[in-house]
């Protein structure tokens, strides 16, 4: 590559062939970078989620000294307990040397984003102000906190890589951490790893077993399968003697798609004596060569190569997810422009406040009538809304309530055979009487008013309902403008409810008032009986209760006998018609009504034959000597003593067939009758309401809006927000402003990336990592028999070429010899 290869040492650097580019990811990483730096601006309120490496690993793993010798520089806070107690978001970018910096400045340095413009090329300051900086969000005293620290790294020792240092898993508290300080962190570390664009760098100390690594168990949690997991195996030069780390590195114990990478860290008293990365470098070098075990294995040992295998990654990374980043972004623009669209501007002077309000009535209105007409933008597919809801009210509670009503279901015939007696008054009816089925046709009709209101009411309901959802996320923002406005509409619904209740009630009374039997499709009287005489005559055949000879016989003879012996044929001037005396006039003691011997009146005496005796004996009751008294003749005869009739009279229970038929024929009358009345309120009630309520409502809610509301006093008090739309509307155009900053930066992207695509292959070692000046290019060959997933790269022709070509000199170390090309 260009601006890592030295002129000369290999032919890739002089063949005309090769392209011209800069290092790996020159193109794709910064740009992610930058996105990275964009969206930190919203903090945990961004959405989006880029790729990056997240470094993963238990309290003291060598996470740190990882990041360090990376950066080929000390400038992490160090430490025997826990040091990273934020996350810490580090991106390395590859910036070319200068010949001469300018005084008092490096080729490296580092700047924080919440110092924007402050350099820092003393990377003992960038330490203390990750340590201030810590210490000013999670205290002093061993806290830890999800804010993150962004600090970028420019060097042109290092190759373009994004990491997340995480804080160390630990187990037991100190200081002010709180009890459940180990769910904190593993709950902080998942926010980070289980997003499937994040590449895991679980770091795992090699004298530890590593079927109990923290990192790993962690990785495994969030990438089951292990695609997206790098295994880090630090502290190979202190683990026991005798046992190696080669089948940890080959992936034989835990396997990884990715693979392991096996580092040397500095210790602890390499810290204290201040040995240089560029020192520990060569040492770790040096341990691999020294190590039979770990030779063939250079693909997967040392920190250059951890550089390498984490620069091509995250670029092969990157490309595989920013199509879909890139629809995410769009998607979330377009979400975020509409609703900072629906929020507005803040308008101050009179005549805007004034412009304002009445787009928002007329808009209110215009919305209201077309949720009642169905022609809303915004139709639902999961369940009725608007004037659909109106429609099935209508046809599918109130008429299909009234079809399924039987008007006959609360009389019973006892009910219909005491009105039509009560109806015939002293005497018995020849026909069946109006007054019965006027009477109880009226009351089923009375039964109809209750669920037409009902109806009304329903349809009210639904209305206020409407008012509420009707630019609802507008009004939001004006809350007392909105209750105005409830306030308003909710008496003008009311309003209309009267009438249209009160239509209703003239409605019902109107059909109770005039029972017309001339209707075309009433039953009539004629067709009623015939109709009911043959059910009649149809339900006496299928009950047929058989007879006892001889009993009906007796009891019409002993009835014939009855009749003619008690009942006498009175003429209208009081003649008696006797067949044997002929014609004579009535004594007063045969008079009906008057008081004779015998005491007794309307002829009944005459059912004991006392009268003709006493006629044959005594033709002239004005013979009878005045000495004999009356009551005589009382004692002489047994005294007939009716009962007292009771307070409530009903008729018997044993119903004669003309009174079953009369029963028939009132409950055709009732049903036919009411059937005509019931389609006439299934179709006056909901026109009533539509008329009176529904489209009175779309008519004058417009009007009614701008005569109560439309007042210049109320201007501003009306169109006040609260604090927290105010303070939401300020956070919309800040995610839009940088969402439209992450869109431009992604536009910038697709002509870089096919060319890195095409100019690089990730098969090549032509990436200039650092190696030890004086080391044979033998450690770096692959004896036959190690072929696994990691060395597949090490095949590819230009590799062999490069590697044969003799040794590339370190870009990583101040000091060295070596040039960089600019």
């Amino acid at each position: 590559m260009e601006d890592e290869h030295v002129s000369g040492n290999s032919p890739s650097s002089t063949s005309p062939s090769q392209p011209t580019v800069g290092p790996v990811g020159s193109s794709v990483i910064p740009i992610v970078n930058k996105l990275q730096d964009i969206f930190a601006q919203l903090g945990n309120a961004s959405t989006i989620d880029l790729p990056q490496v997240a470094v993963v690993g238990s309290q003291s793993s060598g996470k740190s000294s990882v990041l360090e010798a990376l950066v080929g520089r000390d400038f992490l806070p160090r430490g025997s307990d826990i040091c990273t107690r934020r996350p810490l978001v580090l991106q390395l970018v590859h910036f070319p040397a200068r010949p001469d910096p300018p005084a008092g400045e490096s080729n490296e340095w580092g700047e924080f984003l919440h110092l924007p413009g402050l350099r820092f090329y003393d990377f003992s300051d960038i330490r203390r102000e990750i340590q201030a900086e810590t210490d000013r969000e999670a205290g002093g005293n061993k806290g830890v906190s999800d804010k993150q620290i962004r600090l970028k790294i420019f060097s042109p020792k290092v190759l373009n890589i994004t990491l997340v240092d995480l804080p160390g898993i630990t187990k037991v508290p100190v200081g002010d951490q709180p009890k459940d300080i180990e769910s904190r962190i593993r709950t902080m570390i998942l926010s980070y790893i289980k997003h499937g664009t994040c590449i895991i760098l679980a770091v795992s100390p090699a004298n530890a077993d590593l079927s109990n690594s923290d990192a790993l168990q962690m990785a495994r949690v969030a990438d089951p399968d292990g695609s997206r997991t790098i295994g880090v195996i630090t502290k190979l030069d202190i683990m026991d003697k005798g046992t190696d780390a080669r089948n940890f590195l080959l992936g034989n114990v835990i396997p990884l798609k990715l693979g392991y990478i096996g580092v040397i860290n500095r210790s602890q008293q390499d810290i204290n004596f201040n040995r240089s990365i560029k020192d520990a470098l060569a040492n770790e070098e040096i341990f691999f060569r020294q190590q039979p075990v770990y030779h063939g294995l250079s693909h997967c040992c040392g920190i250059p190569q951890l550089a390498k295998k984490l620069n091509q990654i995250l670029i092969k990374h990157i490309k595989t997810v920013l199509p879909g980043l890139k629809s995410r972004i769009n998607s979330q623009l377009v979400s975020v422009a509409k609703e900072h669209a629906a929020y507005g501007d803040v308008v101050d002077s009179k005549a805007g406040q004034g412009v304002k309000l009445l787009n928002i009535l007329t808009k209110y209105c215009e919305a209201f009538t077309s949720m009642i007409e169905g022609k809303n933008n915004e139709l639902s597919t999961t369940e009725l809304s608007g004037g659909a809801r109106i429609y099935y009210i209508f046809q599918s509670i109130f008429v299909k309530c009234l079809e399924d009503v039987d008007p006959c279901s609360d009389i019973t015939d006892e009910d219909i055979r005491m009105a039509i007696q009560n109806a015939t008054g002293p005497k018995s009816a020849l026909f069946v009487p109006d007054v019965p089925f006027e009477v109880l046709v009226r009351r089923q009709i009375g039964r109809l008013l209750d669920p037409s209101l009902q109806c009304a009411k329903f349809i009210y309901d639904e209305l206020m309902k409407m008012s509420h959802h009707c630019l609802a996320n507008e009004l939001h923002r004006y809350p007392i403008l909105k209750k105005y406005m409830d306030e308003i509409i909710g008496n003008f619904l009311r309003e209309g409810l009267e009438p249209a209740e009160t239509m209703i009630t003239h409605l019902i009374e109107m059909e109770m008032d005039y029972i017309n039997t001339s209707h075309p499709k009433f039953i009539g009287g004629s067709n009623a009986v015939e109709i009911a005489q043959q059910q009649v005559n149809a339900s006496r055949l299928a009950v047929s209760v058989p007879k006892v000879e001889g009993l009906d016989n007796g009891k019409l003879q002993t009835s014939e006998k009855l009749s003619k012996s008690s009942i006498k044929k009175f003429g209208a001037n009081g003649i008696v018609h006797d067949q044997t005396a002929g014609v004579r006039p009535l004594a007063d003691s045969d008079r009906p009504g008057s008081t004779g011997a015998s005491g007794s009146n309307w002829g009944f005496s005459t059912i004991f034959g006392v009268s003709e005796s006493r006629s044959a004996a005594k033709p002239s009751s004005s013979n009878r000597p005045y000495s004999v008294p009356s009551h005589d003749v009382d004692h002489s005869l047994s005294m007939i003593q009716l009962p007292e009739p009771p307070i409530v009279l009903k008729p018997s229970e044993i119903h004669s067939e003309q009174e079953i038929l009369e029963i028939s024929i009132t409950r055709l009358l009732l049903k036919s009758y009411y059937d005509i009345v019931r389609k006439n309120v299934e179709d006056t009630v909901p026109k009533a309401i539509m008329h009176f309520l529904v489209n009175h409502i779309k008519r004058e809610l417009h009007n009614v809006c701008i005569r109560k509301l439309y007042r210049e006093n109320l201007f501003e008090e009306m169109l006040r927000e609260p604090d927290d739309v105010a303070a939401r509307r300020k956070k919309i155009r800040e995610t839009l402003r940088v969402l439209q900053q992450a869109y431009r930066t992604l536009d910038e992207l697709p002509l870089e990336a096919e060319t890195v695509e095409k100019a690089y292959s990730f098969d090549t070692d032509s990436t200039g990592l650092p190696r030890v000046p004086g080391l044979s290019s033998s450690f770096y060959s692959m004896p036959n028999g190690y072929n696994t997933p990691q060395t597949a790269s090490l095949k590819n022709p230009k590799f062999r070429r490069s590697a044969q070509s003799g040794e590339q000199p370190s870009p990583l170390f101040p000091n060295s010899d070596t040039t960089v090309d600019a």
